[in-house]
């Protein structure tokens, strides 16, 4: 079935659903119920909080109306008409929605009638309730909802479900959920011990434990080894500044409340920053260049910080403290498409070596043409980047979808979306184009014929926010990560303490290679030390007993084989040298 089909039913869906609710609860108020990504929600005002008990309740009242196959009948009437109509059945949040409406200069509504229930709807549906196959139809959860999305409001009951065209896309995509719970990052975080989150601290402020932050710097490590590879330098800036270089950067404007205001007892006011680029330009500003220094190419990976909503907060994919790998070139015009081609090779090359490249499509996010004042810059400069961007796509095979209004503040951007584990996408890597910020800031170089010239200004992140990009890499390896990045790369287990000894050698040399180890010491049975490291997800199990110790070797024993492998010890410490230096999947 095509999207917008799709799309039609699952909206046609929710209708239903607010008739059952309806049946249920005939003093219910209904809000809004639109169609989303695999179904639905409608919000409501009822009068008792709803349990889960209530979902299969309301499934069944909901499988007889499609049953009675009651038709879609669409009617129009004047904006005060229906206003007194939807006054006289009692629904407010209708009419709030009907005056919202007159204000922008609309006369007309539409409405839609299905047996007894009429909605406020501007449409369209499908025929009738009868369209929608019972069996491809189920109620999920049940969560709260803000009138308006506006945290001053009444919270309102949200009920969410899915639909699809048949019972066997129902059957695929629970499947996927049950899959994806598995691999939820929160869940394993804790299981795995990665990070840790503490009312006193406070909410969107991850705490990294000890093996988190090993995979945090080995993230760090690899991707600052790749970029130094193509001449990127790494340099420190401060975690806040003063706000006139936000406002100098039109930052300032763009994030509002989102900016965190420090303030000195010297009357200084500060902004904890939101973004990097504007200290770097300051870098670039410190002393004069010429176009035989360009490009010049920074590096930097440190906290930025954004005031969010606390309802939007969660996990590590929306958090107060971003940890951001970031990037910028400062070039010549003629240098910007080799720049720009660099940085899309350096993305190609990271997510190939974890597996994760051909699982994305490429977004040449350019601007609102309708409403150039969200921008900074000249729109002459806005053409000339987007046509070079555009040159780059099919330079390089991107195949890259033009999406309007996705543009950064300062210029279009090539935005690399990815599939987490539930098939939903993400973006993490960016290439962004800029001639404005360095002409904000009054940057320049002299050129060859003692000219200052504005250098262009080409920003690129690679792995994004670690937060974000660790809860991407725990999801998409469920937890069971690639030897060089595992936390812990080798467990020894020594069958009983007769063999602890030996077990400590064995340590001892892996240690010398800077191979990760923890030894099982625990007075807990054999058997039950081999499942806690199987817990843990550990890539390589070395049980030593009187044999190894006797021939100086090591059984091994790989994660998710059952079968053993005995090598002398030097054989094995040289395999995982070589495995961890190869960034082996």
């Amino acid at each position: 079935m095509e999207q917008d089909k799709l799309e039609i039913l699952r909206h046609s869906s929710a209708h239903v659903l607010a008739a059952a609710v309806l049946e249920m609860f005939p003093e219910a108020k209904f809000a809004m119920g639109p169609a989303i990504e695999n179904g639905f929600y409608y919000d409501f005002e009822l009068p008792r909080t709803l349990i889960p008990e209530d979902l299969p309740l309301l499934e069944e009242k909901m499988q007889r109306i499609i049953k009675e196959n009651h038709e879609f009948e669409r009617a129009e009437l004047s904006a005060q008409e229906a206003k007194e109509k939807f006054e006289g059945i009692g629904q407010s949040y209708k009419v709030e929605i009907i005056n919202d409406l007159i204000t922008q200069g609309n006369e007309n509504v539409s409405i839609y009638k299905s047996g007894d229930f009429i909605d406020l709807c501007s449409g369209p549906h499908i025929d009738s309730t009868g369209k929608i196959d019972p069996q491809a139809l189920k109620l999920t959860r049940i969560s709260g909802a803000y009138w308006k999305g506006d945290e001053n409001n009444i919270q309102l009951q949200r009920i969410y479900g899915v639909v699809f065209e048949n019972k066997k896309k129902l059957k695929e995509y629970l499947q996927q959920l049950e899959e994806a719970a598995k691999r939820d990052h929160r869940k394993l975080g804790k299981e795995l011990d990665l990070f840790a989150f503490s009312d006193l601290v406070g909410p969107g402020l991850p705490l990294f434990t000890p093996r988190g932050t090993t995979i945090k710097e080995e993230l760090q490590k690899h991707i600052e080894k790749v970029c130094r590879g193509y001449g990127f330098q790494k340099v420190s800036t401060p975690h806040l500044a003063k706000i006139d270089l936000y406002e100098k950067s039109g930052h300032a404007q763009k994030f509002g409340d989102e900016l965190f205001q420090v303030k000195s007892h010297y009357k200084q006011n500060y902004v904890m920053k939101p973004v990097q680029c504007p200290h770097q330009t300051q870098i670039f500003a410190s002393r004069p260049r010429s176009y035989r220094d360009l490009p010049i190419r920074y590096m930097e990976s440190e906290k930025q910080y954004r005031d969010e909503k606390p309802g939007e907060i969660g996990g590590l994919n929306r958090v107060i403290a971003i940890t951001v790998e970031d990037g910028h070139s400062f070039c010549t015009v003629d240098q910007v498409k080799q720049e720009m081609k660099n940085m899309v090779e350096i993305i190609k090359d990271f997510y190939s070596s974890l597996g994760m490249w051909g699982n994305h499509w490429v977004s040449l996010s350019v601007r609102d043409y309708a409403h150039p004042e969200k921008y900074i810059g000249d729109p002459q400069d806005w053409d000339k980047c987007e046509q070079m961007l555009q040159e780059i796509s099919d330079e390089m095979g991107l195949d890259a979808q033009k999406r309007e209004g996705e543009a950064a503040l300062y210029g279009p951007k090539l935005d690399f979306m990815f599939k987490d584990s539930m098939g939903r996408e993400i973006q993490i890597p960016t290439v962004q184009l800029d001639f404005a910020t360095p002409k904000r800031f009054d940057l320049v170089y002299t050129d060859n014929t003692g000219k200052e010239i504005n250098p262009v200004m080409v920003h690129r992140a690679i792995l994004g926010s670690y937060e974000r990009f660790l809860m991407l890499l725990i999801e998409h390896f469920a937890g069971a990560f690639p030897l060089w990045l595992s936390p812990v790369q080798v467990a020894i287990i020594p069958v009983s303490e007769k063999f602890e000894g030996y077990a400590k050698k064995v340590e001892g040399k892996l240690l010398e290679k800077d191979v990760r180890v923890e030894m099982s010491l625990e007075s807990e049975s054999l058997g039950k030390r081999i499942s806690q490291a199987e817990k843990q997800k550990t890539p390589y199990m070395i049980v030593i007993g009187e044999k190894e110790q006797e021939s100086k070797t090591v059984t091994i024993r790989k994660r998710g084989e059952k079968i053993q492998e005995t090598l002398s010890l030097e054989d094995f410490v040289e395999k995982m040298t070589k495995e961890i230096s190869n960034k082996s999947l």
